[in-house]
């Protein structure tokens, strides 16, 4: 659902999909090939959202603020399921793991990643290319070259399903038994612990 709000009217590229149930309010504005998975909240009511070209953020996930204040996803942020955004912003190609809490004013630097249900604290600066784990975070080290490369590669997944969303996603009624010639789904992409092996 898109919602108008006290004037302004949420701006959304033609190739990015919003899920009919994911909730879209106000002062957003949302770029080329993004995905917005449903059940997220994307609530420009109090402040600005811009989420940049090729961004993806999945289901479930609440990006808002305070008053005033503008939350910026740049180009290619990965914003992992449940994930919370509160007045930060996130740096080029950067992954936010699942159920991570990014609090007001946070800088997130280009190319991090922020490890599952971590928890930044208001007014942080990550610098770029930092791992960052734990509730409160620690920067454990620095983000290495294949792991870099492991998170654009999933990104790219994210960048493609737009499309896919746009010419496959359909209401349907379920079928009652697996038909004989169901097919088998590719295999696109594997875990972190999986590519190391």
């Amino acid at each position: 659902m898109i919602y108008a709000f006290n004037g302004f009217v949420p701006v959304v590229h033609e190739t990015a999909f919003v899920h009919p149930q994911a909730t879209v309010t106000g002062n957003v504005i949302i770029g080329r090939q993004v995905y917005i998975g449903p059940g997220a909240a994307i609530r420009g009511d109090w402040g600005q959202i811009i989420i940049e070209d090729n961004c993806n953020v999945q289901e479930n996930c609440t990006v808002h603020m305070f008053p005033g204040t503008t939350v910026r996803l740049q180009e290619m942020a990965h914003i992992g399921h449940g994930a919370i955004i509160h007045g930060a912003t996130i740096g080029r190609n950067v992954l936010v793991g699942m159920n991570a809490v990014i609090m007001d004013r946070v800088q997130v630097g280009d190319e991090s990643i922020i490890g599952a249900l971590s928890f930044i604290r208001a007014d942080e600066v990550i610098p770029p290319r930092s791992l960052v784990v734990g509730n409160p975070h620690k920067i454990i080290r620095q983000v290495s070259d294949d792991m870099l490369a492991w998170k654009t590669e999933g990104t790219r997944v994210y960048m493609q399903l737009p499309a896919d969303c746009h010419a496959t996603l359909r209401v349907c009624e379920p079928l009652r038994e697996i038909p004989a010639d169901r097919p088998v789904q590719e295999t696109h992409y594997q875990t972190w612990n999986e590519r190391r092996q």
